[in-house]
C-alpha cells in the first residue's frame, strides 16, 4: 500500500466533501438567485457539479492506486491527478493574486485544499 497516495485520496475526498457543502451554500445558492442570465447561470451551475464529479473521482482513483501500488500505470496516473490538483490551485492563486483584494490568499482559500492533494500525489509517484 502506498501511504502518500492513500492520504491524497482521502484529503482529495475531504475536498469534495468541503465543496458539495460549502460550495453549494456559498457559490450555487447566490448563483442561482442572483440576476445573471439563464444560459450563463446554468452553465457555472454544470461547471460546479462537474468540478464536484472530477473531485470525487480522483479521490476514488487516488485511493484505488494506493491499493494498487505495484500495478502498471499507477504512476502515471497520480502523476497526472497531481498535475490537475496542481493546475487548479494554481488558478486559484492567480485569480485570488491578481485581483487586487486586501488579504487575498485568505478570500478565495481554495488552494490551500488543492495543494496538499497535489503534494501528497507527487510523493506518492516518485
Amino acid at each position: 500500500m502506498n501511504g502518500w497516495l492513500l492520504a491524497a485520496g482521502i484529503t482529495a475526498l475531504g475536498v469534495a466533501a468541503v465543496h458539495i457543502a460549502g460550495g453549494h451554500r456559498d457559490t450555487v445558492r447566490p448563483l442561482l438567485s442572483s440576476g445573471l442570465a439563464d444560459e450563463p447561470k446554468r452553465a457555472l451551475h454544470a461547471v460546479w457539479h462537474m468540478v464536484t464529479t472530477d473531485l470525487l473521482l480522483s479521490g476514488g482513483a487516488l485511493v484505488y492506486l494506493s491499493l494498487a501500488n505495484d500495478t502498471a500505470g499507477t504512476d502515471l496516473v497520480a502523476w497526472f491527478v497531481a498535475a490537475h490538483f496542481l493546475a487548479y490551485g494554481a488558478v486559484f492563486l492567480a485569480i485570488t493574486l491578481t485581483v487586487g483584494w486586501p488579504r487575498p490568499l485568505l478570500r478565495l482559500p481554495q488552494w490551500i485544499l488543492l495543494l496538499p492533494v497535489a503534494l501528497m500525489t507527487m510523493a506518492g509517484a516518485t
